[in-house]
């Protein structure tokens, strides 16, 4: 994280950051407390769910605007514009406190999540202006982690204020107890100030695509919303990142929405602190998750991550409605959030990297869209749920149904991932992998990626480092053993042998005209020397008229090890003993994935 601390004004970004969502969260917490104070059972269900609805639904009311401002306009004045209207947002909030209106103040919600629907697509846009494509992953968890000790800060902050000022009195009525905690307000504006100031000193960023129109005629019917799905749809890496988000947090939404009223009947806590401090233990853990997954990403994304988030999500889910201590129940808090942090993150990361320069603010506004959707949907579902008389307890265990579902989904659809976390974990003991050159691989359309074969684990290497997942065309011979083929089946491989050849290179160019990544090993064999052998004929044709890119990538520090085909006698003769392995367990393996024009001393272009 110190490279990213060292980026000039990154610190100014992440205080901003933290102010935004410490404001957010704060006349939230302010509204949601005094619903907890003076309504009950239902009513306070139902309001809550409401509460945190105002909150999402500007987010697909002005999906289409805030995509084309955030893409027309440089990102940094988005976010000034932004600030301004939150200093003004909060000034009208504080007035409502200190005449005791609290209908208006629960309405002015509604207004805090269109300046945050605004503001969110430029933001988390302006991370990869930022830090740049390498360093995309830790920033994200650097971001998730601020905003969710943001959040952690604000329901401490907030719930410890609310409670002073109230003095253990019970208001007589919501106004009753606005007009007790009217200062806190002033808190609000003098925060949004900080943060208007603060994104005065954002660095410089590109100055947009001024070109870019907004059709109000094409937006009224819908029709930005339409073709942006659609092109989401048909960038399956993408699409299923941000219908996996939308669900998650959903389920979040619904646990706040639902635990206070659990908290009450079920554990018998009526202290706001509390319940809002054991809510709170979540974002400890999102904290935890989000710098555990930039730290196990470091240099490129992991997404095998995701499905060990989402199966460790849905068993937190499990233990919440099974425990009845407020120890226990604490710590189940802290592994939700742990386990959503290694999910949300390699996810996030994967939609800014996979969107381009000129749509990304309208990408991440879909992605704010969807999410929002669909976790209004559970929102209302929740309202239905608890209006048919449907219990917290049984509400808890629906969501456990659909996590573990969206767990299971996520293992069919990301095979590979599920398998390279597995596999890095066991390479990684005895190698440091570094990636060079990780920006060059396209975001999107097909690649065929060509480099050396020095051991029989270089798929897992490449594949931990690659973003997308690879298709690997593999030896018929290998690929055709019973215990092997259902499972090399569901990663896609491509089966070659010397009588089918043909077939298998235009397997390989089908999938790069679908878009797909196809890694081959032009020298048909690993190399027992460490050096790159000849290349075998016939890999030209499968890129010849195909809709994609050639990305060559060399391997090194794999040759001499378990294994690889050296010899004892080669090891010695390079200087790389058994004795001088095991003296140096850990090794350095490097990936390259420059231009064809910067690889020729390494390896020839095609």
């Amino acid at each position: 994280m110190v490279h990213l601390i060292k980026l000039r004004g990154f610190m100014a970004f992440m205080a901003m950051v933290f102010l935004n969502a410490f404001v957010d969260l704060g006349h939230k917490i302010v509204v949601q407390n005094t619903v907890f104070k003076v309504y009950d059972g239902t009513t306070q269900v139902v309001l809550t769910a409401i509460l945190n609805a105002l909150i999402l639904l500007p987010f697909v009311l002005l999906f289409t605007p805030a995509g084309f401002l955030s893409d027309r306009h440089p990102k940094p004045q988005v976010m000034r514009v932004a600030a301004a209207a939150a200093v003004a947002l909060t000034l009208l909030i504080t007035l409502c406190y200190h005449l005791g209106w609290f209908w208006p103040a629960f309405a002015m919600t509604l207004l805090l999540g269109a300046q945050a629907a605004l503001y969110s697509p430029a933001k988390y846009g302006y991370i990869r202006e930022l830090v740049g494509a390498t360093r995309l992953t830790s920033a994200n968890g650097a971001v998730q982690a601020m905003s969710t000790v943001a959040i952690l800060a604000g329901v401490f902050f907030f719930s410890l204020l609310f409670e002073g000022f109230l003095d253990g009195a019970t208001p007589a009525s919501p106004g009753d107890a606005l007009l007790r905690i009217a200062p806190i307000g002033w808190w609000l504006v003098g925060c949004s100030v900080i943060e208007l100031i603060l994104a005065m000193r954002l660095p410089a960023a590109p100055a947009g695509a001024p070109d870019l129109t907004l059709d109000f005629a094409h937006y009224r019917r819908a029709g930005y919303l339409r073709d942006t799905l659609r092109s989401l749809r048909g960038r399956e890496s993408s699409f299923l990142s941000i219908v996996g988000l939308a669900i998650f947090w959903a389920i979040a939404q619904v646990v706040l929405a639902v635990y206070p009223e659990y908290a009450e009947h079920e554990l018998h806590v009526y202290n706001t602190v509390i319940v809002q401090g054991l809510l709170a233990c979540s974002g400890i853990g999102i904290v935890i998750g989000s710098l555990l997954s930039a730290w196990l990403s470091r240099d490129h994304i992991e997404t095998g991550l995701v499905p060990i988030g989402a199966f460790g999500v849905s068993f937190a889910l499990l233990l919440l409605p099974s425990l009845d201590a407020l120890l226990p129940q604490a710590a189940a808090f802290i592994m939700l959030g742990i386990f959503g942090g290694l999910f949300v993150i390699p996810l996030n990361a994967l939609i800014q990297y996979n969107a381009g320069d000129r749509e990304r603010g309208r990408v991440l506004a879909a992605n704010n869209f969807v999410q929002n959707v669909v976790m209004l949907a559970f929102l209302g579902l929740t309202v239905l749920l608890s209006l048919q008389g449907l219990a917290s307890r049984g509400i808890f265990f629906a969501l456990l149904l659909v996590a573990f579902g969206g767990a299971l989904f996520t293992v069919y659809k990301l095979p590979h991932a599920l398998v390279r976390i597995i596999a890095g974990m066991v390479i990684t003991q005895r190698y440091r992998i570094e990636v060079i050159g990780f920006d060059r691989i396209p975001q999107q359309g097909g690649v065929l990626l060509l480099g050396n074969h020095v051991s029989w684990i270089d798929w897992a290497i490449l594949q931990i480092a690659s973003p997308r997942p690879i298709r690997f065309v593999m030896e018929r011979a290998i690929y055709e053993r019973w215990y092997l083929k259902w499972f090399l089946d569901s990663f896609g491989v491509i089966p070659i042998g010397s009588g089918a050849s043909r077939d298998a290179l235009a397997d390989v160019r089908t999938a790069l005209n679908a878009g797909e990544v196809v890694g081959i090993f032009p020298e048909g064999a690993i190399s027992r020397s460490g050096h790159l052998g000849e290349f075998k004929r016939g890999y030209e044709s499968a890129a010849k008229d195909a809709n994609g890119v050639i990305v060559p990538f060399y391997l090194r520090g794999l040759w001499g090890s378990t294994f690889s085909r050296s010899s004892a006698r080669l090891r010695v003769l390079r200087g790389s003993s058994p004795h001088l392995a095991r003296a140096r367990p850990t090794r350095r393996v490097r990936r390259r994935s420059p231009s064809c024009r910067a690889a020729t001393t390494t390896l020839a272009c095609l």
